[in-house]
């Protein structure tokens, strides 16, 4: 959307449509009688939210060098990311107090005799949506080269590094959405007795800081190498977790070395976050000389750009789906057999496999697209 609205229109406008369900969560929380299918339009509604994510990104690849390009990416992409850990420790704080007053509706009345204002998990977010939106219109600006038809930019389609990078960036940011998403149900289910709403926060907070800190190391040191190394370090960290749940031979399990090695995973996957978007540019800027030999330097240089800023929208958003796939792994694994091993052990399998994809076309020395 970024190349054909512009930047500046595309961001103020889909922030403001996050409005719509914000205010809709809250109004429809208070009435018991609102059904299934209001609740689905409402979720759908926020997925807008994840489409401004993708094309914030698209629109901050025109604007930097490469050589900077990993570190405004990772501070852009962290800072959003930290919207998760912010709303799993703010929702829980503003739904027991009358934070909107008489605008904010009567609270639900508990059985046993407590009282929570649940419409103010969406009506938090309302001033700064408001805010966000004035400060996208009034405060940013469109790239004129950016100009580019849906056709132009459905070129990424046809590129083999595009489905490649699919891959590798669900293995890093679809897992930290997905483990942001699953973390406190499976410390929830693993370990009963801990309070998850006192540590749930935590994990995105590390994973969305990492990102945002360490955008630098893939500028110096190459996004492939970071990438592959983010990937090795993840296999160990989950095999780390797999040793502290509940098990025969420990059927208490032991928390804090689940937790300290959920960290690290957390940790990993905000560095292959930024590692893995770091990349692209570099990829296409080697590749398209290549696929389209005859195009003078200008239209190159512009090509280069366009399509490295589609395919970064296009695969944040092909991982988004993670923040389904490993809960429901988790889901799926306990329901079956009990535990959600089987599940960490299926991720286990998949880093190991992205560090291979990683490894054969980017990271190893003679790699086809060295970066």
């Amino acid at each position: 959307m970024i190349p054909i609205f512009g930047g500046r229109k595309w961001t103020a406008i889909s922030t403001a449509s996050l409005l719509l369900p914000a205010l809709g969560i809250g109004f429809a929380v208070q009435d018991p009688g609102t059904s299934y299918t209001t609740f689905l339009i409402l979720a759908l509604m926020c997925g807008f939210g994840g489409g401004n994510f993708a094309s914030s990104m698209a629109n901050i690849a025109y604007f930097y060098p490469k050589r900077s390009k990993g570190n405004a990416l990772a501070l852009n992409a962290g800072l959003g990311n930290l919207g998760v850990s912010v709303m799993q420790f703010v929702v829980p704080v503003v739904i027991t107090m009358g934070v909107f007053g008489a605008l904010g509706g009567e609270p639900q009345q508990l059985s046993d005799g407590g009282r929570l204002f649940i419409q103010n998990a969406g009506f938090i977010w309302v001033p700064f949506l408001a805010v966000s939106a004035v400060a996208a219109w009034f405060g940013m600006n469109d790239i004129a080269d950016a100009k580019a038809s849906l056709g132009d930019q459905l070129s990424i389609l046809k590129r083999r590094h595009n489905w490649i990078m699919c891959i590798l960036y669900t293995g890093t940011f679809g897992s930290f959405i997905g483990y942001a998403a699953g973390f406190p149900l499976l410390m929830k289910t693993q370990f009963p007795e801990v309070d998850v709403l006192q540590f749930a926060f935590l994990g995105p907070l590390v994973g969305a800081l990492s990102r945002a800190g360490t955008g630098w190391i893939s500028d110096k040191f190459g996004g492939g190498r970071v990438t592959f190394w983010s990937f090795l370090g993840m296999i160990i960290a989950v095999f780390g977790v797999l040793q502290f749940l509940p098990s025969e031979a420990s059927p208490a399990g032991n928390f804090w070395g689940f937790f300290a090695c959920f960290m690290a995973l957390f940790f990993l996957t905000g560095v292959g976050n930024a590692s893995t978007f770091q990349m692209i540019p570099s990829i296409m800027k080697q590749e398209i000389p290549h696929l389209l030999p005859n195009l003078d330097q200008a239209t190159m240089q512009k090509t280069i750009e366009r399509e490295s800023a589609a395919i970064i929208a296009f695969t944040s958003a092909i991982a988004a789906y993670g923040a389904f796939f490993i809960p429901k792994s988790y889901g799926t694994s306990i329901s079956m057999t009990g535990a959600p091993n089987g599940a960490l052990w299926a991720f286990l399998v998949f880093y190991a496999v992205c560090a291979v994809i990683c490894w054969v076309f980017y990271s190893r020395k003679g790699a086809p697209v060295p970066c």
